[in-house]
């Protein structure tokens, strides 16, 4: 991210969420014409995921992604450097009694791609100790401006994807809760091929191997965007029960069918710029490329 464009997103945090809401749509509905490469990306997906719909159909829901990626781009400027008051304000949160009921016990939160990732991991940061998890970029400033925002409540530690999951595993053994974001692809490594949407998709085992180390419940928490200037709600599930098992690929493929059911419910809000089917089977070309 260039740094005119974190000034641009510095500068309209200071405009009403309402305004916010219609710029982040508008500039969607441009980058959905102007990032071809990513248009592409996302349209493949959709086809990969939803081939039940019209080529129509599929479009006008891109369309609607880039819309909501975009304007949750434009609203990280008050979750990066909005007061702790004005963050609780752009996101409610629901369903706290489902961690809060395990006292005492590790938990994981895991936290699927969807576009309100942030709004979800910053809100209940600014209230509770939460370490998660990033993945270091080429950009050194993007990279120190993620951290901010995401540790800025003084109750976060950050830990870098490429470092592995032994410091994971030693902040749950002592007490802190873990916000987990584990649906990505990530390569082969560590990973098994679970089903995503019927298509074989390389998911890490990440979630089951720190569960098991460190003893860990799972609490599912999806942050979903909600229309106008009404913000963003993070919802807390019931804890998993039977989970990890001794199947790393069947708690992947669990994981990946509850992820899939959260994002019927609003399909526009995952985050489909990633190209989530590259890594293939052996035998399989990646298709994203020309």
């Amino acid at each position: 991210m260039s740094r005119f464009g974190l000034v641009c997103i510095w500068l309209l945090r200071f405009l009403p969420l309402a305004l916010l809401s219609r710029l982040g749509a508008l500039l969607g509905t441009l980058l959905y014409y102007a990032a071809v490469p990513r248009r592409r990306v996302v349209l493949l997906n959709l086809r990969f995921c939803f081939p039940e719909l019209s080529e129509a159909e599929r479009t006008a829901l891109a369309r609607r992604h880039f819309r909501a990626f975009a304007r949750s781009v434009l609203e990280h400027g008050v979750l990066w450097w909005g007061s702790k008051a004005e963050v609780q304000a752009l996101v409610r949160i629901e369903g706290l009694e489902h961690w809060r009921s395990l006292d005492g016990r590790p938990v994981i939160l895991l936290a699927p791609h969807f576009v309100g990732l942030d709004m979800g991991g910053i809100r209940l940061a600014a209230e509770y100790r939460l370490n998660s998890v990033y993945s270091r970029t080429k950009d050194a400033v993007f990279d120190d401006i993620l951290i901010h925002g995401r540790t800025r409540f003084g109750q976060t530690t950050l830990f870098a994807r490429q470092d592995g999951i032994r410091p994971m595993v030693k902040t749950l053994k002592r007490g802190e809760p873990f916000y987990y974001l584990p649906d990505m692809d990530l390569g082969i490594r560590d990973s098994v091929f679970a089903p995503f949407f019927g298509k074989p998709a390389a998911t890490i085992t990440g979630l089951s191997r720190i569960a098991q180390l460190a003893g860990a419940v799972i609490v599912p928490c999806i942050t979903r965007q909600l229309p106008g200037s009404a913000g963003y709600v993070v919802c807390l599930y019931p804890a998993w029960t039977d989970f990890p098992t001794d199947d790393l690929a069947a708690d992947a493929a669990r994981m990946n069918a509850f992820i899939e059911e959260r994002v019927r419910e609003m399909p526009e809000q995952y985050y489909w710029l990633h190209k989530r089917f590259k890594t293939r089977p052996e035998g399989e070309a990646n298709p994203y490329e020309p």
